[in-house]
């Protein structure tokens, strides 16, 4: 398994040659992995709002499903860097996941260039409602099926594009989000996307 952030400088400058900013959200819902994702990429040690989950919470939050060890969760965003080159930064903004957040997902939706939708197999439908803003939004998205503990055999990526009635152009792929190298193939496979929808946009007469 890669390093994780832990072994990252807990600072990590900004050059003073940057001159662009881009911004990714990573949506999904609770307890998906979000805040684990942005952890495993970033470059520096990230920013993050996350609280320890109280007796507020039953009855509130849904953890069916999650693990037990599962004591946090966040309030705001998290948020992690990567330095694509002397001039350029991409900035990653992890949304909340619990229904009564929502609300702060369109401000974080504002300016962004596209989002990763982190998907549980064993709460697919949570990830519905991510899908149903970014579409409203009209913001490119990938949708990468975080698969814990390495497993692969319960469903397919087929069969979770057609539970998530994803339209065949939208990417989907496996990730494992404690996992740098995985994580990494998640963010490619955006750019990759939004560069395929950059290119299709000028072809068109």
């Amino acid at each position: 398994m890669d390093s994780a952030t832990s072994e990252l400088p807990s600072r990590t400058p900004l050059g003073d040659s940057v001159e662009t900013g881009l911004k990714i959200v990573i949506v999904g819902g609770f307890g998906v992995g979000k805040t684990t994702l942005v952890k495993s990429v970033s470059e520096i040690r990230p920013l993050n709002t996350e609280e320890v989950m109280t007796q507020a919470g039953v009855g509130v939050d849904d953890k069916a499903g999650l693990a037990a060890t599962k004591t946090t969760t966040t309030v705001a965003f998290d948020f992690g860097r990567i330095s694509l080159n002397d001039r350029m930064v991409l900035y990653l903004f992890g949304a909340p996941g619990q229904e009564r957040f929502w609300f702060l997902w369109d401000r974080l939706f504002a300016g962004t260039l596209g989002a990763v939708v982190l998907v549980d197999t064993r709460r697919m439908s949570d990830s519905w409602y991510a899908i149903d803003r970014l579409e409203h939004h009209k913001t490119p998205f990938v949708v990468a099926v975080n698969r814990f503990d390495g497993d692969m055999a319960t469903f397919s990526l087929t069969e979770i594009r057609q539970a998530l009635s994803l339209s065949a152009h939208v990417p989907l792929i496996d990730c494992d989000a404690r996992v740098r190298s995985s994580g990494k193939r998640v963010l490619i496979s955006l750019v990759d996307h939004l560069h395929e929808l950059a290119v299709a946009r000028e072809m068109t007469p």
